[in-house]
């Protein structure tokens, strides 16, 4: 067998090659394709490091993968090194030495000293003096003071690094980009003397690079639209001073590609502006490569948005989806029982957030885990944070009844007593309960979403379903308590109907071959609505609508063992290339709308770009900011892409929950300052009683059985002082 990893690998080297017929002392290299005989992993790593004398190094690896791999060897070194070293001699050394550490470099053949990782290594030492006797060994002192040396060269590293943050004012979630740990390796590998770009390198010739660069990936990207056609997307953002930036992006499976950036500050109020640039886009990109031109909910661009579809009558005009899950929260707020709800949390989240050893008591009870979730829309985060209270329940009771808490002076406070109060009053957690019997079920929708490994066209239309039906289940069918929240909802589900969304769910095999799925007359005239729409000729019109009943009733190629297990496991439009091959009309079809998203989760809340350009008149300078949104958007959604299809994890940072640049800026009304504690006015204490539409009969049930949690976030501190 030839091309795998052996079973359970987890050595950094099998990343870069793989066993040829299942060998381990056979490894082929990933890059120049030589072909290792003996040595092993150890050997493709020294080839890929380019260390002499044992094997020929690697002339084809990237950059930053040697360089990884000698870092990697590097610290497999310095661990032996860690062991035959006195702990406790050399923390004195470092801890009382008056001297600044020495300013030479290491030579080139210590670069894994010089880019150690970081450091949190205090407990590899314990247990050190109970294995003394065994492992004692005298190292020359040469070898000693080199260690040290890089020890303190690390530490200077770390803190040259800082004063570059601060002197420049950089945004500390900057050290979360996936090109920072990049550079730092980069530099590393070139060597003692390395000289950092010059500004005029960075907006020249660097940039230029870059602009290539991006400008290449978008080249092939634009070959796959063809096959799958695309989605346009209009990412809408106003600042503070009302000031209107247009973020045009497309959308295929392969990858999102940003277009370009338009102040739309004057065109905002004009019809005919907005649709003669929505017109040079859809040009720009090709009408018969566009299936979906997504937009917000707001009627200018709705309404432009029909007009460009009535144009050309190939493609769909759609409103995303993610706002309109938002507008059905923002409605849910602004029901009187829910904002009455919503204060008395904020009370409690303020009080907790704007007191050190509160919220240290918080996090011990918790285990590190904070309340407030962080979301890119107020809204969204105001619910997932009612969610998250919710699944903290027992936590936080314990928390405030605790003798840790009733020995404080907080306790004693006005606030605190009344945060108290809330807490401990059940009909505050049955309200939250049945919130959260609404807002739970519309938070998961946008969780299917959101997911970045297929597109979520084929999902919407099934999860919104699914998502009333369980709110009107949770309220046990009671007609009267749900039906003044799927009001809410269903106003704002007509502004978001769309031919694509429900003959995608048609065309989704997980879906049509569940044994919920039911089909109606909107789905019905949906599907004939994207036959006459996408596709023209009359042909393959009628060759769709006649070999549909081959998808439908699982026949041919439908009906194989492998296409039935495929139907859950595959993407819907990977499933339809794969076996619908004898319906080509039919397998174009369906791969075209199910390759489309419909909703637009593509950009940073960042104005960094757009602020800088209106910041200068000159022509020159005005391309070159163009040229650097370019190069910013696509690396972050480049970088997106490999998270995406690489470990699923979530494109997020770290935080700080009592840092505002770390809490995204939608939670500055849970956690500002109620300007003193001690003469705090509870704003929740003026709410009106509950209204009847919320019902009172639930028990006051323990939330550890509900997961009802919105995803709580772990902080890195976890001060666990109980004293006051």
């Amino acid at each position: 067998m030839k091309g795998f990893a052996p079973p359970r690998a987890t050595d950094l080297g099998w990343s870069h090659g793989k066993m040829v017929d299942g060998d381990r002392q056979k490894i082929q290299c990933k890059y120049c394709h030589k072909i290792i005989l003996g040595g092993g992993i150890s050997r493709l790593k020294q080839h890929l490091a380019g260390e002499r004398g044992n094997i020929a190094p690697c002339d084809s690896v990237p950059a930053d993968v040697k360089a990884q791999i000698q870092q990697h060897l590097g610290l497999k070194v310095l661990a032996r090194l860690k062991k035959q070293k006195d702990p406790e001699g050399s923390r004195s050394s470092f801890q009382h030495s008056g001297k600044r550490c020495n300013d030479d470099f290491p030579s080139s053949t210590s670069i894994g000293d010089a880019s150690v990782k970081r450091r949190g290594e205090k407990g590899k030492h314990e247990g050190y003096f109970h294995k003394s006797k065994r492992t004692k060994k005298y190292l020359p002192h040469s070898t000693i003071k080199q260690k040290l040396t890089s020890q303190e060269i690390i530490d200077q590293a770390d803190l040259a690094v800082a004063k570059f943050f601060y002197d420049a004012g950089i945004p500390f979630n900057a050290a979360n980009s996936f090109y920072f740990q990049r550079m730092a390796d980069a530099i590393t590998a070139a060597g003692p003397g390395y000289k950092m770009p010059s500004f005029h390198s960075l907006r020249g010739k660097l940039l230029n690079k870059c602009v290539h660069d991006a400008a290449e990936i978008c080249q092939e990207l634009q070959k796959s639209w063809e096959v799958t056609g695309c989605t346009v997307m209009v990412d809408r953002w106003k600042d503070t001073t009302g000031r209107v930036m247009l973020n045009f992006f497309v959308y295929c499976p392969k990858e999102t590609m940003f277009l370009k950036s338009v102040d739309a500050s004057e065109l905002e109020n004009s019809f005919e502006g907005l649709v003669n640039l929505f017109d040079t886009i859809v040009q720009d990109v090709g009408p018969q490569n566009i299936v979906n031109f997504l937009t917000e909910s707001l009627p200018y661009y709705n309404t432009a948005g029909k007009v460009l579809m009535d144009k050309y009558k190939t493609f769909f005009s759609s409103v995303c989806a993610n706002h309109c899950i938002e507008l059905m929260l923002k409605g849910l707020g602004e029901m009187d029982e829910v904002k009455c709800v919503m204060e008395k949390a904020k009370t409690v989240c303020r009080f907790i957030y704007n007191n050190e050893w509160v919220h240290n008591l918080l996090k011990k009870k918790t285990e590190g885990m904070d309340v407030i979730q962080p979301a890119l829309t107020e809204f969204v985060m105001s619910f997932c944070t009612l969610q998250n209270i919710i699944f903290f329940k027992d936590s936080l009771h314990q928390m405030f009844t605790s003798n840790a808490w009733e020995q404080s002076s907080f306790s004693r406070q006005y606030v605190g007593n009344e945060v108290t109060k809330i807490l401990l009053d059940p009909q505050f957690w049955i309200s939250l309960m049945n919130i959260a019997k609404v807002s739970k079920p519309l938070t998961d929708v946008l969780r299917v979403l959101e997911s970045e490994d297929r597109p979520s066209m084929g999902y919407l239309y099934g999860a919104l379903e699914k998502a009333k039906k369980e709110i009107i289940l949770a309220f046990g069918n009671n007609e009267t308590e749900f039906m003044p929240y799927l009001e809410v909802i269903e106003k704002v589900q007509d502004e978001l109907h769309c031919p694509l969304h429900a003959a995608a769910y048609y065309l989704n095999p997980s879906m049509y071959y569940s044994s919920n799925f039911s089909i109606n007359n909107v789905i019905q005239k949906s599907l004939l609505d994207c036959i006459e729409t996408l596709e023209h000729n009359l042909a393959a019109q009628d060759n769709i609508t006649r070999h549909k009943g081959f998808y439908e009733d699982a026949l041919g190629d439908f009906s194989r063992p492998v296409a039935i297990r495929g139907r859950e496991s595959l993407p819907p439009a990977t499933w339809w290339s794969l076996y619908a091959s004898d319906y080509t009309d039919l397998r174009r079809f369906a791969v075209r709308i199910l390759s489309q998203a419909c909703s637009i989760t593509t950009s940073r809340k960042t104005w960094t770009m757009n602020e800088s350009r209106n910041s200068t008149q000159n022509r020159l300078e005005h391309e070159r900011i163009n040229d650097l949104s370019f190069v910013h958007y696509n690396l972050h959604l480049q970088r997106r892409q490999m998270v995406a299809f690489g470990n699923k994890a979530l494109i997020a940072g770290n935080y700080d929950p009592l840092c505002l640049e770390g809490m995204n800026n939608n939670a500055k009304d849970w956690i500002k300052d109620p300007e003193g504690l001690d003469g705090f006015y509870v704003g929740s204490l003026k709410c009106t009683q509950i209204s009847s539409q919320i019902p009172t009969g639930d028990k006051f049930s323990n939330s550890g059985d509900d997961n009802t949690g919105c995803g709580a976030r772990e902080t890195d501190e976890n001060n666990d002082s109980d004293d006051q």
